[in-house]
Formats: C-alpha cells, structure tokens, sequence
C-alpha cells in the first residue's frame, strides 16, 4: 500500500493499528517524511476474509488527510535473475542530473530499487551541491564493468563524482 498525507506525530502508528486490529503482519517498509509532507510504502500480508474490512479502515483515514491506496500482490511471474548495486552521484547542482543519470541506466534494464537526494552548500565555495545515492538491480546480462564505465564517462560529462559499487 501507498500512504501519503501531511506528516503529523502518530501516522504510523495509525496504519500499525488498523493492520494489527485486522490481524495483519506488517511485513517491509519504506517511509520519509519531505517537505512537511509524509509518503511510505508499505507491504503486509493479510488473511484473505480480513482484506475488505483493513482496506475500508484505511480508506476512512482520507477523513483525516491521509491517502492510502492499497494494490494486491497477486504474485506473477519468477524475477529474472538481478544483481544489486549502489551508485553514488556528488557534484554541483544543476537541472538534468537525475534524469541523465537515470536514463542511461534504464537503456540497461537497470531498475532504480531505491533513490534518495538532497541538495548542501559546500563547505569552502558555498556553492550548491547534489548527493544521490541509488541502489539498483541490474540484470544478469549486463557486464558490470560497461556498466560502470558508460556511468563513469557519463558522470565525467555531466562533471560530477560517480562512486559504483556490486554489493553482490
């Protein structure tokens, strides 16, 4: 499920709720509070005669500014075989980074896992600098090694500093 609304004290714990009172398991989790707004994403697993009454429970919090939206995992076909990768981006803010840099990944099948960003003044200059890190999936036919380098020619025209590492 998706959960988005404004952040206030207690909105977990609100979803922990009504999951537990449904006999829910919270299974994983992702959540962030950003620019006073409150987004995560969450997986639970459910009994199938319990799933009506947790997923009306949660709609009756948009009365309270929070939106959940919840999709059912029908399981699918078997993943192909991934490995992971973390890739990190420092370097003077400018518009298009991220969209370059994503770009030449996704051409490689690469699936963006996780993805966080901010912007800092640098310590000496002053000057306004973009940190990204990016955890992937990159897929078994990929080399590694082009992989990092196309990233690494990339990052040198985009004039940023590009750490890649498998965590494989």
């Amino acid at each position: 499920m998706t959960v988005i609304g404004k952040d206030r004290p207690g909105l977990v714990e609100t979803v922990a709720r009504l999951v537990a009172q449904h006999g829910g398991n919270w299974l994983e989790s992702r959540m962030c509070r950003l620019g006073g707004e409150f987004a995560g994403i969450l997986r639970v697993h459910i009994a199938k005669e319990n799933q009506a009454a947790l997923e009306a429970a949660l709609q009756e919090l948009g009365q309270h500014g929070l939106a959940v939206l919840v999709q059912v995992d029908r399981g699918g076909a078997a993943a192909p075989e991934l490995r992971l990768a973390r890739l990190e981006i420092v370097g003077q803010d400018r518009p298009g980074i991220v969209q370059q840099i994503t770009a030449a990944l996704a051409v490689h099948g690469v699936n963006v896992e996780e993805f966080t960003s901010a912007c800092s003044s640098a310590p000496m200059s002053g000057e306004t600098l973009f940190h990204a890190n990016i955890t992937m999936q990159i897929p078994a036919t990929i080399q590694l090694a082009e992989l990092r380098s196309e990233v690494e020619k990339l990052a040198n025209d985009l004039m940023v500093d590009a750490d890649f590492e498998a965590l494989d």
